[in-house]
């Protein structure tokens, strides 16, 4: 029994490329039904991608998808969050069931990120923010860790969803990152759905943001300082979903409506491949909400991902993040949030905001679990 132990390890050892909190087992007194026990606690028995023959030590390949989304870092006051966690627990369970019926991690992260931006609940598709000009400039990415493949679209004025013209840039052109008027062609050619550009409720946000921006003193402060003293008000929430498939290949897809009262032209983390989204077959999938310049400059999506790669945990590796951004980049608005998959099927999430509106969905539960708060970095 001992050496089908020993053997399990060498497997899951050889797996992750590195050596995990298993070295603290007695290996040479361990039964296999203990490893195996202790393998659950380490590496989310719910996600655990394979099952054990009883009795043989025989190992074979099983179905566990795992999915997470968020629907942004930020405030989320009362009146609020009950509709947005509604929404994430609803896009966990509609990419989860994309998975259980075939599809890939890539049809899970989008069809996921579609239901947000769908919702208006977030700060994406119809929820989108206005930049300065009153107007709507929405961005979005996908990425397939399988492959490496990726495609992002910005300055999307009227798609309705963009992470579905993300897909096609991935999967229809030669290209990684289309923006602007080419986005668009390319979005009527492939018969993309539209919807309105500016609706009432977006034009009612945007009045009380500008009066915020312009109250009481009489200059332009800082839009930074603003957003700290009226984070409900200014709202960050982009909305991403990272998940790992049955044949255990990983993805990650993002979308925003931007910065609120950016400047035109403005963008951000959630379309730049590394930043706001990354997914690679040998470490995980990241997505991450905040504070966009922030993430580009930390390339900080494919940082997590690094980190997963080198052998911590999702949410080792979120956290740590996040405590990278207050290192490198103290003096600066810099919140962010994050959520992670590794290979394995654990998931990470953490953020410096005061919550995060985020959900996850394996094939232990029965439903999604949804919560305005991950592990928060101070």
């Amino acid at each position: 029994m001992v050496s089908a132990g020993l053997w399990l390890f060498s497997q899951l050892n050889a797996r992750s490329r590195r050596l995990t909190s298993f070295h603290y087992v007695k290996w040479e007194t361990a039964d296999l039904s203990v490893l195996i026990t202790y393998n659950a606690l380490c590496l989310n028995v719910d996600s655990f991608p394979f099952s054990i023959q009883k009795g043989r030590g025989k190992m074979r390949k099983a179905c566990k998808p795992v999915i997470a989304v968020h629907g942004g870092a930020g405030t989320w006051d009362p009146e609020r969050s009950q509709a947005a966690l509604k929404s994430v627990k609803e896009a966990a369970e509609t990419g989860f069931k994309t998975m259980r019926g075939g599809g890939s991690a890539v049809d899970a992260v989008v069809e996921a990120v579609a239901f947000m931006e769908d919702s208006g609940n977030f700060n994406a598709g119809a929820g989108s923010a206005l930049n300065i000009e009153k107007r709507v400039e929405m961005e979005a990415s996908v990425m397939d860790g399988a492959t490496l493949q990726a495609g992002a679209a910005a300055l999307l004025s009227d798609v309705r969803n963009p992470v579905r013209l993300a897909r096609l840039v991935m999967e229809k052109t030669d290209h990684v990152f289309v923006v602007g008027k080419g986005a668009d062609d390319l979005a009527r050619m492939f018969g993309l759905e539209r919807r309105q550009s500016v609706t009432a409720a977006q034009l009612e946000r945007y009045q009380a943001q500008l009066k915020s921006l312009l109250a009481g003193s009489g200059y332009l402060p800082r839009l930074a300082d603003l957003i700290k003293a009226h984070p409900e008000v200014f709202q960050l929430e982009t909305v991403g979903a990272v998940a790992l498939d049955c044949a255990g290949n990983v993805a990650a897809a993002t979308s925003t409506g931007g910065f609120p009262l950016k400047l035109a032209g403005r963008i951000g983390d959630s379309p730049s491949i590394g930043c706001g989204t990354y997914a690679d077959n040998r470490s995980g999938a990241c997505s991450a909400s905040g504070v966009g310049e922030i993430a580009i400059r930390l390339v900080l999506a494919k940082t997590v991902c690094d980190y997963m790669g080198n052998g911590r945990a999702p949410q080792e590796a979120a956290e740590d993040a996040i405590a990278l951004i207050k290192e490198r980049i103290p003096n600066s608005y810099n919140v962010m949030g994050l959520i992670a998959v590794d290979v394995n099927g654990r998931i990470g999430a953490a953020h410096s905001t005061s919550n995060l509106c985020w959900a996850y969905m394996t094939a232990a539960l029965e439903e999604p679990v949804a919560s305005l708060k991950a592990k928060l970095v101070k």
